[in-house]
């Protein structure tokens, strides 16, 4: 038989209570389950010590005893520091959504749009002033000429 430590659901609409239960991985979230060893209730504040109720002495007998805890119970156990604490990582989680990459695309293309002019601008702004640096030299002498 596969057990889980999982939580139960109970309480009411929007009012969520959760039993700490070690149940068959077989059975409905909210079904039979073999024994409760502890309550979670997330209305509670945080630094509550009502908050997360756990008996540690038959969670630790139902690991030994090859049960598998849940994601949230694992987090449970760390934060009581019964378990080493793991690293997580999920780098699909961080990636933006399908609406957001089009609009990074779009932004990224004006920004690339926008150096681009800039390029062109200093360019033609180079041109301009060796044009300038030209034309004073051939007016020179016609202004000489007037002055005369």
């Amino acid at each position: 038989m596969a057990m889980k430590i999982r939580l139960a659901r109970g309480g009411s609409k929007k009012r969520p209570f959760y039993r700490v239960v070690a149940a068959d991985s077989r059975m409905p979230r909210d079904g039979r389950y073999v024994e409760k060893l502890g309550t979670y209730n997330p209305l509670l504040p945080k630094d509550s010590a009502e908050r997360v109720q756990l008996n540690m002495e038959r969670v630790n007998y139902w690991l030994g005893q090859g049960a598998q805890p849940t994601e949230r119970v694992v987090r449970f156990l760390e934060a009581s520091g019964d378990m080493a604490k793991t690293e997580r990582n999920n780098p699909e989680k961080a990636k933006p959504g399908k609406k957001a990459q089009e609009r990074i695309e779009e932004k990224a293309a004006k920004v690339e749009a926008a150096e681009e002019a800039a390029k062109e601008a200093a360019e033609a702004a180079k041109a301009a002033a060796a044009e300038a640096a030209a034309a004073p030299a051939e007016e020179a002498p016609a202004e000489e000429a007037a002055a005369e």
